[in-house]
């Protein structure tokens, strides 16, 4: 299947960033703006409570369900931003290794931020993100 996304990359830039630093998709494609995945099981209740790692595994996995709903995978994501309520860089690097490690090779652009609070009782982990697909 054609892909809408071309990640770019910079030889000016620092190569120790885990993500692509900017990426584009064509004028014909179909841009998919997700809601923030949240890491909520289907009765409504937070998973993962206390866990960063776990909810952004169960986020990740929202994510997928979103994208598939609009007919796009992670492969179509052009960019994500991964929100973390927290202070402590150790929790964000938690969070963010699940987030990249779904991605694997599709390393998008990403922004990680520490926040002070989320929507949700008992939420840490929050990741917006924006896809691009070429319908046929």
């Amino acid at each position: 299947m054609a892909r809408a996304i071309t990640l770019i990359r910079s030889a000016a830039l620092s190569d120790v960033a885990e993500y692509a630093y900017a990426a584009t998709a064509p004028a014909e494609s179909r841009l998919i703006f997700l809601a923030g995945a949240c890491p909520l099981n289907d009765d409504g209740s937070t998973a993962a409570v206390g866990d960063y790692a776990g909810q952004a595994s169960k986020a990740v996995e929202n994510m997928r369900v979103a994208l598939a709903a609009a007919g796009a995978s992670l492969q179509d994501v052009i960019s994500t931003r991964v929100l973390v309520a927290s202070a402590r860089q150790k929790d964000l690097v938690a969070a963010w290794e699940v987030v990249r490690d779904a991605f694997g090779d599709h390393d998008v652009p990403s922004t990680l931020m520490g926040v002070t609070v989320l929507g949700y009782d008992d939420q840490l982990v929050e990741i917006e993100a924006v896809a691009a697909v070429l319908d046929q």
